[in-house]
C-alpha cells in the first residue's frame, strides 16, 4: 500500500487505477485501498506547502483520488473510512465561481473529512440550516468576487443569530481574500489554497 501511496502521491494516474483494481481483485479491504491513498494524498499536501507542487497539481491529485473514491465507494456501501469530522462548505450568496471551492471540496475529502458542499450563491440561511442538520464544526465560505465580503459577513452575523457561533468555526477563501476581508467578515481565519483550509479544518477539528 505504500507504493500506491507514493503512486499517487507522483501524481501517476493511470498506475493508481490500477493498483487500486489489483489490490481489490487480490481481496484487500477497501477500506485500506483508500486509507493509502489518503496517505497519498497528504504527500501531495506537503510537496504542495514546500513549493514543489503548484494549484494545477493538486488539481490533478484532487481528479485521481475522485475516480480511486468512484471506484471504491460501491464496494464500501457508499461509505469511506472513519471521518476526521463534519464540514459543511459552500460559495456564498451572490457569487457563482466554483473551481476553487471544488477543489477545497475534493482536498478536504481526500483528508478524510465528511464534506457537505453546498454548491454555490448560497444564502446565509441555507449555510445555518445545514449545520444544524449535519451537526458540523466547520464552515468554509467561498468567494471570488469583492461582493462576496458582504454576503460572508452576513453569513458570519446568521451563525451570530442563530446561536450557533461558539460552536462553529468559519473559514473563507478567494482569490481577493486576505486578513483584513476576514476581519471585516469576523470569520475565524482565512486561506489561501485548498491545502490551506486542509490544515485549518485539521488544526480546528484536533484542538
Amino acid at each position: 500500500m505504500e507504493t500506491l501511496a507514493h503512486k499517487l502521491a507522483d501524481l501517476e494516474e493511470q498506475d493508481v487505477l490500477a493498483l487500486v483494481q489489483q489490490a481489490l481483485d487480490q481481496g484487500m479491504e477497501p477500506s485500506q485501498i483508500f486509507d493509502a491513498c489518503r496517505q497519498g494524498m497528504v504527500l501531495v499536501g506537503e510537496r504542495y506547502e514546500s513549493g514543489e507542487y503548484f494549484v494545477s497539481d493538486l488539481m490533478l491529485a484532487a481528479e485521481i483520488f475522485k475516480q480511486v473514491a468512484a471506484i471504491l465507494e460501491p464496494v464500501m456501501g457508499g461509505a469511506a473510512a472513519d471521518t476526521r469530522g463534519k464540514v459543511v462548505l459552500g460559495t456564498v450568496k451572490g457569487d457563482i465561481h466554483d473551481i476553487g471551492k471544488n477543489l477545497v471540496v475534493s482536498m478536504l475529502r481526500a483528508s478524510g473529512f465528511e464534506v457537505h458542499d453546498l454548491g454555490v450563491d448560497v444564502p446565509p440561511a441555507k449555510f445555518v440550516e445545514a449545520v444544524k442538520e449535519t451537526g458540523a464544526k466547520v464552515v468554509g465560505l467561498s468567494g471570488l468576487l469583492t461582493v462576496a465580503f458582504d454576503a460572508m459577513k452576513e453569513t458570519v452575523a446568521a451563525f451570530d443569530e442563530a446561536g450557533l457561533r461558539p460552536g462553529v468555526k468559519i473559514m473563507i477563501g478567494g482569490g481577493p481574500v486576505n486578513e483584513s476581508v476576514q476581519a471585516y467578515t469576523g470569520a475565524d481565519a482565512w486561506g489561501d489554497s485548498a491545502q490551506a483550509a486542509v490544515n485549518l479544518a485539521t488544526q480546528w477539528m484536533e484542538a
